[in-house]
């Protein structure tokens, strides 16, 4: 892996929404939140460069809303309003830790936070604070995953370090199949192969195309985004 003996020096780390709700994954739980905040806050404190995408199913998403009845490209612009939500109280929780953050929106909110430009959010990293991009693309029909991706290869991360609740990228789905294996190292053209669901295909194929390396791994073990970022082998490593 691309790094130094202190890691990384700048990340995209990538959270779902359920890891900031509840134990059903809804709504924002205050304890969740902290726990988040507390390790991003660490990372800033090692010197790594942080940028953050937060999901917003824990709010709205429109493959769970379906019934709902509201169409898609509305129900989408309500999730992105959710994913800001996310971000705004990551944002205070992570400054109770001591480490400044901006939030930086796809969307026009000039009253809770300030618009996605890329010079200014990179002149916010060199300044040590860490920078949430919020509001997806800004763009319905497109996943925070492809966000992420795409402030990821804008911004000159090193790597995005997906936060999820498995170890890393298996054979099969671990949950529904005990003897599913896990791989420590993935290229681009086996995961497509195999039909591996790292991300969704728009977010891979821009990864693979601007050569980013993708590091999945189970944000629930201890110490494990710090590990990520300090470039130790943990979960699955995609290049």
């Amino acid at each position: 892996m691309p790094t130094t003996k202190k890691g990384y020096k700048r990340v995209m780390l990538k959270i779902s929404g359920e890891a900031l709700g509840d134990s059903r994954g809804q709504g924002i739980d205050t304890e969740a939140l902290n726990k988040v905040a507390k390790e991003i806050a660490g990372l800033n404190k090692h010197g790594i460069q942080v940028v953050v995408v937060t999901g917003g199913g824990n709010i709205w998403r429109y493959r769970d809303t379906k019934s709902a009845g509201i169409e898609r490209t509305t129900s989408d612009y309500m999730g992105m309003m959710g994913t800001i939500m996310n971000g705004v109280a990551l944002q205070s929780a992570i400054e109770r830790f001591g480490v400044y953050c901006r939030v930086a929106t796809s969307l026009d909110l000039p009253q809770i936070a300030e618009p996605y430009i890329r010079r200014r959010a990179i002149r916010h990293l060199e300044k040590g604070r860490v920078v949430i991009c919020a509001g997806g693309t800004g763009n319905p029909y497109f996943t925070t995953d492809t966000a992420a991706a795409l402030r990821a290869v804008e911004m000159n991360c090193e790597v995005i370090l997906k936060a999820t609740k498995v170890d890393g990228v298996y054979t099969a789905d671990p949950k529904k199949h005990k003897n599913a294996k896990l791989y420590t190292k993935l290229s681009y053209d086996e995961a497509i192969e195999k039909n591996l669901q790292v991300m969704d295909q728009t977010a891979f194929s821009l990864c693979r195309e601007s050569k980013m390396n993708i590091v999945v791994f189970n944000m629930y073990k201890k110490d494990s985004i710090l590990k990520a970022a300090m470039g130790e082998k943990i979960g699955t490593f995609v290049s």
